[in-house]
């Protein structure tokens, strides 16, 4: 099969490009990939592009180009924005390919993408024609000049029909299709997948695991930093925190404050496996939905449970009671709770849901399950076996 794949990289990079990436490298074990790529810029240039980004003539152009030079049997399209635009997807169907879109955030529902603002969550656009609530708070970039533009462009693509002529939309959770289900998009429930993000299988289980909790992440508000911090500080359990972020002097703070807490800093990809590896648990105490935390799959394959917050893709992901526990989203207190009950707990039960976790990533999360899937959902739109 011949497959192209549409990317807009960030300026910033993060998860998006690397799941971009992982499914190229991946898909081109066994078909013919190709890819085109875009990228976001700074200053006049980035105005431009942000300008030009409900029908962008120059990405259609370049579309149009590489189709004709691959010839490709299907089109996959990670991220549109800024400089793409949803022109690409009418390109394509113009020209008879099937177009398959990879949903990673809910910027098609809200200029948020998150559904996340000023500390809590924002779903006020979610079934609304035009999202005026979030231009007001400026929901995008604290900008209402910025989130204008980018409602405009996702309206008028809407009321043009756009996004209907997606062939096959790839959510990562359950939690994430019923979002997009029930949205204003209106689409019909046979366009939308589940697909979930995969690790490469390189980690090693192992019997010899302490007594700490370990959280690995962004050192950000919706993160729940806060709330993990208030729920240690003052106890004799004890936390390590992995990462860097806007938080990062409230954790060194507290790192020098409470001798529970241990500040790692940022750590290479060994070095936070190692890190999983020896924990009893990683805690995920995240305040907003999340799209698919690629760190919760790195801990299911570590054969390492997860304590989460009950909250959008953790309630998708976290069994309780199977692969790990969850807790109240936002109460530091019944985090501090739980983490107590789980020290409680045998080493025969940890171990246990450490087994389940693994089973978990065997069944859902490796690469060889996630190319099989992939190649699913491209038969489907192509009517190929």
């Amino acid at each position: 099969m011949r497959i192209l794949s549409i990317h807009n990289y960030y300026q910033h990079p993060g998860g998006e490009d690397v799941v971009f990436e992982q499914e190229k490298t991946l898909l081109a074990l066994t078909e013919h990939v190709f890819s085109l790529t875009f990228n976001n810029k700074k200053g006049w240039r980035g105005a431009w592009q942000t300008f030009w980004s409900p029908w962008n003539i120059w990405a259609a152009q370049r579309l149009k180009r590489a189709i004709r030079q691959y010839k490709p049997d299907v089109i996959h399209i990670h991220n549109l924005h800024y400089a793409v635009g949803p022109i690409a997807v009418r390109v394509a169907k113009r020209m008879g390919i099937p177009v398959v879109m990879t949903v990673h955030n809910y910027r098609l529902l809200c200029p948020s993408s998150t559904l996340f603002h000023n500390g809590k969550l924002f779903t006020d656009s979610l079934y609304t024609e035009f999202p005026w609530k979030a231009v007001c708070i400026g929901a995008h970039s604290h900008s209402s000049v910025k989130t204008f533009w980018l409602s405009y462009t996702t309206w008028l693509h809407k009321k043009l029909g756009t996004w209907h002529m997606v062939d096959r939309y790839i959510t990562l959770t359950d939690f994430a299709k019923q979002v997009f289900a029930g949205s204003s998009l209106h689409l019909p429930p046979e366009k939308l997948v589940i697909k979930p993000n995969f690790v490469a299988n390189g980690f090693q289980l192992s019997e010899a695991r302490g007594h700490h909790f370990l959280f690995v992440g962004r050192l950000t508000q919706e993160k729940g930093v806060e709330v993990l911090l208030e729920a240690f500080a003052g106890t004799d359990y004890h936390l390590r925190i992995v990462g860097d972020g806007p938080l990062r002097t409230m954790v060194t703070d507290a790192d020098q404050r409470h001798p529970n807490i241990t500040y790692l800093d940022t750590l290479g990809r060994a070095a936070i496996d190692q890190q999983l590896a020896t924990c009893t648990a990683l805690v995920f105490p995240s305040i907003w939905y999340e799209g698919m935390p690629m760190t919760l799959i790195e801990a299911f394959a570590a054969g390492t449970p997860v304590i989460a917050s009950n909250l959008g893709a953790m309630e998708s992901m976290v069994h309780e009671g199977q692969n790990g526990w969850r807790f109240t989203a936002g109460s530091a207190s019944d985090l501090r709770e739980k983490i107590g009950l789980w020290l409680t707990t045998t080493v025969t039960y940890r171990q246990q849901l450490g087994l389940e976790a693994r089973r978990e990533y065997e069944q859902r999360y490796t690469a060889e399950q996630n190319r099989l899937l992939l190649l699913n959902i491209y038969h489907s739109t192509t009517g190929a076996t």
